[in-house]
């Protein structure tokens, strides 16, 4: 059977090149093509093509390497869990987006947070003037969170928190929370995102330096560890890093070197890779060329696999498991004819259900001009519940396996990642890479050449830079945030501080800062009984710059 299959291939690569020669100088539309990662296109793939050895390369769902889905049943078993990221002005009217959504048949929830709760101010600090409950919801205090989850049933909803640096203080309000509720924190499910790391090379929402905050990072991982198994203390992140630039190639590559800083910084805290890997989280970013997509989803698990596996030594198949959540690329989306990113969501949603995701967020049509009305929200998730429920895909799984052009992409964004991994481990690891300014102009480099053959019109943007319209502003309703919402939120913040407890809120204050001071102690139960107390989180916050100061980007460019 060996040497038939050696005499067929030969004879198919001898066909392939007869017909490689027959179309040499036939038109063609452009002079190249490639994915937007680099890697070439040829106009035909055969099983010449594809090196693959089945039970190595893809194997079987549920089994290692995980090619074809982490669970043996993947869909067919269980449909991906549909998210819709929400949050903005009051916690009162998240709460409402929230439940509309619920009602909806969303399946989990996923908290926006406002740019002075993602860098650690309340909404009276001078530094959040201007911006409290703008582009998410604004959550100072325990009184806010136990308002913005009024009615939504911890031990049954799924919640996700788009948080990081100030991460371990907002889950400390959830488990407060749930712990008030009478909720046994075993029975919490969620994902706290708490990946500082990609702060510093994508999306700037960084607090303390980069040591101090690996050690919070860390310290939530071990507190989830042993008391909270089921929800996930990190997701680590490549969507921020996609969103500013990277290629695929270098989201999953970026993404995986900052996972191997995380847990050998956990592993020096005395978690193994076996204790923390089946609560680790993945976070994706699905973008518009289809094939490279699903491609890069299904390397991903299978290089992750490889890498717990052979250089982190993991021995259970639990810890050698992507598993990820996937939102559609909100850098895709244009202003133009907005209506237009319908058809760009459903592609990339459908590319993240053919690769095989654990939950999926889409982008709604008018993000790129505000935040989403509940019309815009609702037609967004609708699109996942249409290719759930009526387009069929999700009914047998892996359903592009074998594909010959899939299976060699699948292998070349593997080869390339793997590279670029090896590039980091060489310099000593993400953080020196980081450090250094590397992963930064990578990114940036990378931004820098598809804006210019976005400007050049080598790259087509449908509205943008081909296929323009006379338009006046869109039509669409839009969401509006009161300013009168931050003197509210700062008006609660003075009643809050007024009727506490201000001597224990004191005194829990010092006992952080002492904490703070000595590596070794851990963080997390004083900032659960800090946020029980009311102390907020920018006391909090403070308290830990006080201590640890801010950190300073190096120049990079």
């Amino acid at each position: 059977m060996a040497a038939e299959a050696r005499i067929q291939e030969a004879e198919i690569g001898q066909a392939q090149r007869r017909w490689q020669e027959a179309i040499r100088d036939a038109p063609q539309r452009r002079p190249r093509f490639e994915t937007p990662s680099g890697i070439p296109l040829e106009p035909l793939y055969t099983p010449a093509d594809v090196e693959i050895d089945y039970l190595r390369d893809l194997g079987f769902p549920g089994e290692f390497p995980f090619t074809r889905g982490i669970y043996r049943t993947m869909y067919r078993g269980r449909l991906w869990t549909m998210r819709q990221y929400a949050g903005y002005a009051t916690a009162e009217e998240s709460n409402r987006r929230y439940r509309y959504l619920l009602a909806q048949g969303q399946t989990g929830l996923s908290v926006a947070f406002d740019l002075p709760t993602q860098l650690g101010y309340d909404a009276d600090h001078p530094m959040a003037h201007g911006e409290v409950g703008r582009v998410g919801v604004s959550i100072c205090s325990l009184e806010d969170m136990r308002r913005l989850l009024d009615g939504i049933p911890l031990d049954r909803v799924s919640l996700s928190m788009t948080i990081n640096a100030p991460a371990a203080i907002l889950l400390a309000m959830v488990l407060a929370l749930a712990r008030e509720q009478g909720v046994d924190w075993k029975q919490l499910r969620g994902t706290v995102q708490n990946d500082i790391l990609k702060e510093y090379v994508a999306r700037g929402l960084y607090i303390f330096p980069p040591e101090p905050s690996m050690r919070l990072a860390v310290d939530v991982m071990a507190f989830c560890h042993r008391h909270v198994p089921n929800w996930n203390p990190i997701s680590i992140s490549g969507y921020h890093i996609r969103e500013a630039g990277a290629t695929a190639v270098q989201e999953v590559a970026f993404t995986f070197a900052h996972a191997l800083e995380y847990v050998r910084a956990a592993a020096r805290a005395g978690l193994s890779i076996d204790d923390i890997g089946p609560q680790l989280s993945f976070f994706f970013n699905a973008h518009n060329h289809f094939l490279e997509e699903v491609a890069k989803f299904r390397a991903a698990r299978r290089l992750w696999a490889r890498l717990a596996r052979d250089r982190l030594r993991a021995t259970r198949p639990e810890a050698m498991m992507l598993r990820f959540h996937v939102q559609t690329g909100g850098s895709t989306l244009t202003a133009q004819q907005p209506e237009n990113n319908i058809i760009r969501v459903t592609i990339q949603a459908l590319a993240a259900i053919l690769g095989g995701c654990q939950s999926l967020h889409t982008n709604a049509m008018d993000e790129a001009l505000w935040l989403p009305t509940e019309k815009s929200a609702r037609v967004a998730l609708r699109t996942q519940q249409i290719l759930a429920y009526e387009s069929g895909v999700a009914d047998t799984i892996d359903p592009l396996a074998g594909s010959y052009v899939i299976e060699y992409l699948t292998a070349e964004i593997e080869r390339r990642a793997r590279e670029e991994i090896d590039r980091i481990e060489a310099m000593g690891g993400a953080l020196r890479a980081i450090e250094t300014g590397y992963i930064q102009r990578a990114i940036a480099e990378s931004a820098y050449r598809t804006q210019k053959a976005v400007e050049s019109g080598e790259q087509i943007v449908v509205g943008v830079n081909a296929f323009q319209v006379e338009e006046e502003r869109p039509e669409l309703e839009r969401l509006k945030v009161d300013p009168a919402i931050e003197e509210a939120q700062r008006a609660r913040l003075q009643a809050l501080r007024a009727r506490r407890d201000g001597e224990r809120v004191s005194a829990l204050l010092s006992r952080i800062e002492e904490a703070a001071r000595r590596p070794e102690e851990p963080l997390m139960p004083l900032f659960v009984e800090a946020v029980a107390a009311d102390a907020t989180l920018g006391e909090i916050c403070e308290v830990l710059r006080r201590v640890w100061g801010e950190y300073q980007p190096p120049e990079v460019l």
